[in-house]
């Protein structure tokens, strides 16, 4: 069993014990850790391993992007949002939960634009100008 340094009750698991821990990839774990999103230590073969709490990480910022949040976004996010599983929003990140909101009402509306566009491309047999 191997201890982070500083914390001797707290195992560590392997890349590959979170990934199936959480559903993610090690791919995308590695790319969470890279940015910051997790805590991670090097073990003596130079291997990343992560304190049991980075499943509960993992799994925030699955939840984050799945909501439309980009990487960037989550990283300044305040820390109660990652450490604590379904953490409810913090009224630091309304801001940003309101502007993502409005950049996607703005792709819904573009995107109907272009459907409707579509729709009269085919029942028309010609491509409309644009409006």
């Amino acid at each position: 069993m191997l201890f982070m340094k500083g914390t001797p009750s707290e195992e560590l698991l392997t890349i590959g014990q979170l990934s199936q821990l959480t559903g993610a990839s090690v791919r995308s774990i590695r790319h969470y850790d890279e940015h910051g999103l997790l805590a991670s230590v090097r073990a003596s073969n130079g291997y990343r391993m992560f304190p049991e709490r980075a499943v509960t990480q993992v799994k925030q910022v699955q939840r984050m992007i799945a909501t439309g949040f980009t990487i960037d976004d989550i990283r300044g996010f305040p820390d109660c949002m990652l450490l604590i599983e379904r953490a409810r929003s913090c009224d630091q990140i309304t801001d940003v939960q309101r502007a993502r909101l409005e950049a996607i009402d703005r792709q819904i509306a573009d995107l109907e634009k272009r459907r409707a566009r579509l729709i009269k491309t085919l029942l028309e047999g010609a491509v409309p100008p644009v409006d």
